[in-house]
C-alpha cells in the first residue's frame, strides 16, 4: 500500500522526478530536461488519439516519455538519445517506475525511421552545436554545420508526414519546422508551441 502511494510523488514535481536519476544528472535537469508542467501540456495534445506512437526526438534521461506514458496510458512514448549513459539512465527510470508503454532506442535520430511514428516532441536538441556554453558533456561531436544538417533533415521527414501529424516544440528556434505545420497554440512564455501539420 505504502509503495502505490509513492508512485505517483515521482510526478508531482521536477524536484521529486529528478531523485529517480544521479547526483550530476540532477544538476542537468533545469537546462536540459523538459519541465514537468510543460511535459504534461504537450504530452495532452500528443496523445490526443488513443494508440499513438509519439517520437521525442534527443530524449536525454527519458523524462518527458515517463511523465507522458504515466498520465496518457493509451499512447506509446518513445525516446531516442545519441548518448549511451543518457540512455542508460532513461531505461533505468522506465524500468523503477514500471512504465510499460514508453521505450527508449539508443542512436542518432537519422538513423531510424521517422515514418513509424505518429506524432513528435522536439526540445530543440539541436541547440547544443550553436551554444558552446550549455552542453551535457563533450562526448559527442558539436558543429554549426552538424545543426544546420539535423535541422534540415528534420524539415524534411517532418514535411513528409501525413495531413493531422502533431509536433510539439520547446525552445525551438523553428529551424525543423515545414510551413505545412500550422502553428495552434502556444504558452505564455512563448517557449512551448503545438503544431498540427494541414
Amino acid at each position: 500500500m505504502a509503495k502505490a502511494l509513492l508512485k505517483p510523488t515521482w510526478y508531482m514535481t521536477d524536484a521529486a522526478f529528478d531523485w529517480l536519476y544521479p547526483e550530476r544528472i540532477q544538476l542537468l535537469s533545469k537546462r536540459h530536461w523538459t519541465p514537468m508542467g510543460v511535459a504534461k501540456k504537450a504530452a495532452q495534445f500528443l496523445a490526443k488519439d488513443p494508440g499513438k506512437k509519439i517520437l521525442d526526438i534527443g530524449s536525454g534521461v527519458g523524462k518527458f516519455c515517463l511523465i507522458g506514458g504515466h498520465c496518457f496510458p493509451d499512447a506509446f512514448f518513445y525516446g531516442v538519445e545519441q548518448r549511451s549513459e543518457l540512455h542508460h539512465y532513461a531505461l533505468a527510470a522506465k524500468e523503477y517506475t514500471k512504465t510499460n508503454n514508453a521505450d527508449f532506442i539508443q542512436g542518432n535520430f537519422t538513423q531510424i525511421d521517422l515514418a513509424e511514428y505518429d506524432h513528435f516532441y522536439f526540445y530543440n536538441a539541436f541547440f547544443e552545436n550553436l551554444d558552446s556554453h550549455g552542453r551535457i558533456d563533450r562526448q559527442i561531436e558539436y558543429s554549426t554545420s552538424l545543426y544546420t544538417y539535423y535541422s534540415r533533415y528534420l524539415f524534411k521527414e517532418l514535411d513528409a508526414k501525413p495531413s493531422g501529424t502533431r509536433l510539439a516544440t520547446f525552445h525551438s528556434l523553428e529551424d525543423e519546422i515545414p510551413p505545412s505545420y500550422q502553428l495552434v497554440d502556444i504558452s505564455l512564455d512563448f517557449l512551448l508551441k503545438t503544431w498540427i501539420k494541414k
